[in-house]
């Protein structure tokens, strides 16, 4: 799953550029007994050498911190809770 984001700037009032963003979600995946840092680099990078196939300029990584509502029901009442999730963010004129 990815979201675009586009953002006109305006230079002049006859003239506009126009940037578009692609923003994807970035979690790796790794053993926990073998896993390493490098394993975790290299599943980013693959990430952005996939956008950059696609014509994407990689801009960052991004943490944005996401409140999850609770849940009640009949038998499982979970608490609400605080949480971040790893966004790549890209983007191309």
């Amino acid at each position: 799953m990815f979201y675009y984001i586009v953002l006109i700037k305006s230079l002049t009032q006859s003239n506009t550029d126009i940037m578009e963003y692609k923003v994807v979600p970035f979690v790796a995946s790794i053993n926990p007994r073998t896993g390493t840092s490098d394993q975790v680099a290299e599943q980013l990078e693959t990430l952005i050498n996939q956008g950059a196939s696609g014509g994407w300029n990689y801009v960052r990584l991004e943490s944005v911190t996401t409140y999850v509502h609770a849940e009640n029901g009949c038998f499982n009442n979970k608490p609400g809770y605080t949480t971040a999730r790893q966004m790549v963010v890209f983007s191309r004129p």
